[in-house]
């Protein structure tokens, strides 16, 4: 045990001469905004700190709900939710899924700025799939609740009734 502590002293010291006297890289403390808005979001996914409801991305959505109505089991609905970033910083998605992999969906890689649009378009596979069906696509992102939620619902008719 007293082994397994010198060598864990002798590897924290050597790991701390990497940077002595060195200027190569700065503490985020140190790092000025311009315009006094940081550029760097911070997601309330991951934050440690209090949640700011305020100067965050907002994501609102022209349709939430989307009705496709009756379909053949087997068919593949398709639907893309619009919506624009009326927050103060640029939307940035982490994520989106669903419970279920027969709702696949696809979201902006890139940040959304504020005032811009951007599409969530989701994909779904009624195979073995009957009668009705609601599916719900959950997004994570900067926002405040970090997700939201979108749903596509309708009525799948199964194949042996038609």
């Amino acid at each position: 045990m007293r082994s397994i502590l010198i060598v864990c002293i002798v590897l924290l010291g050597v790991s701390c001469q990497g940077n002595l006297g060195g200027d190569s890289e700065k503490s985020i403390q140190e790092i000025q905004a311009d315009g006094g808005v940081s550029s760097i979001i911070r997601s309330p996914v991951t934050a440690n700190e209090p949640v700011d409801s305020i100067n965050v991305a907002k994501m609102d959505f022209q349709i939430e709900n989307y009705d496709f109505g009756e379909v053949l089991e087997g068919d593949i609905v398709t639907h893309k939710f619009d919506f624009v970033n009326t927050g103060k910083v640029p939307l940035i998605i982490n994520g989106a899924r669903s419970t279920c992999g027969c709702t696949v969906p696809e979201w902006p890689k890139e940040p959304v700025p504020p005032g811009e649009s951007g599409t969530i378009s989701v994909k779904f596979d009624t195979k073995n799939k009957k009668n009705n069906q609601t599916k719900a696509v959950t997004i994570t992102a900067n926002t405040y609740p970090a997700q939201t939620k979108v749903f596509l619902k309708g009525f799948v008719i199964p194949k042996d009734n038609n």
